[in-house]
């Protein structure tokens, strides 16, 4: 078992989400880097979209009560570990008793901290996700807090592993996002979006702090819709990733919480960058670029290429 001594600002249940469930107005909930979920399975062993806690901010800390292995992956994290120092994007033996802290997040928003054994918590609509805004999954349909005890099912000890430094993914701002054009690019005035979007020199926009696991609002160069467009749109399915333009002009990109949206689609980020999207917080500044179709194979296959060097990389910790 596990139990949460503070949950930082916010800790939730994660795993790969409910896939699938979209035209039911069920959205996937997933963690929101994937790839670094991925990452913190394939260390542990366990299962590719195993469930994790999901966290952002410092001072989360975990006391144990069995012996088993854990990592961290996500946000590079000042960790420690019964007092002592150590690097994340590594998986490490803990025993009862032992205490770990996250002290201080280095670079990036979220990270995850997983165990080898699988999370003792119900499945809801065939994931372990938690759905905040609907208040089901994860551990009791809600955020994590002082004192909740986890169990972990067959937790084990693993040979510890790491990721070499120089493959970790960079999440420093400021971030470069590139998307695709989206359904109603065209419904915007040409000379802005190619000041904003087309030119070598990109405009850069800051996250806002109005910003949660449903969308990234950004702060700026607003878009200018044309004479006679309307600014709303009838209701429409939504990617993760899908830039969204309000009536004032301003992105929106969305996340995992929502399905469906009543605003113009200038774009929807390459799969390469959605991982990175985890990792912008208030105060940010991020660049949009325009990429075609081809590009963003190629970026994702890419992404995919590193994603098994990583596999292919990791080398024991001498104990």
């Amino acid at each position: 078992m596990i139990e949460v001594i503070h949950p930082g600002i916010l800790s939730i249940v994660v795993d790969g989400g409910r896939n699938g469930y979209a035209d039911y107005g069920v959205p996937s909930s997933s963690a929101i880097d994937l790839s670094a979920l991925k990452i913190l399975n394939t260390i542990l062993k366990n299962p590719t979209f195993a469930p994790a806690i999901e966290v952002i901010g410092s001072g989360f800390s975990l006391l144990f009560h069995a012996h088993m292995t854990c990592a961290i992956t996500g946000a590079k994290v000042e960790t420690v570990h019964n007092g002592e120092s150590f690097n994340t994007w590594t998986s490490f033996e803990v025993r009862r008793g032992d205490t770990l802290k996250i002290k201080n997040i280095i670079e990036g928003f979220r990270y995850y901290v997983g165990f080898s054994g699988i999370m003792d918590i119900e499945k809801t609509i065939n994931s372990f996700s938690t759905n905040l805004e609907c208040g089901f999954g994860g551990f009791k349909g809600r955020p994590l807090k002082k004192g909740d005890i986890i169990g972990i099912i067959n937790p084990r000890i693993e040979t510890s592993k790491t990721i070499p430094e120089d493959i970790i993914p960079n999440m420093k701002p400021p971030h470069m996002i590139h998307f695709v054009k989206g359904p109603e690019y065209t419904y915007f005035v040409p000379k802005i979006l190619k000041s904003l979007f087309e030119k070598n020199t990109l405009s850069c926009y800051k996250v806002s702090p109005k910003t949660n696991r449903t969308g990234i609002r950004l702060e700026g160069i607003p878009l200018l819709f044309k004479k006679g467009i309307e600014k709303s749109i009838i209701s429409e399915g939504v990617l993760p990733g899908t830039i969204q333009i309000p009536g004032d002009g301003m992105p929106i990109i969305m996340l995992n919480e929502r399905t469906i949206g009543g605003y113009a689609r200038v774009g929807v980020v390459t799969r390469a960058d959605r991982d990175l999207l985890a990792h912008l917080k208030p105060g940010d500044e991020v660049q949009l670029r325009l990429v075609n179709k081809n590009e963003a194979k190629r970026l994702s296959k890419r992404k995919n290429e590193i994603y098994w060097a990583y596999t292919k990389t990791m080398k024991e910790v001498s104990k």
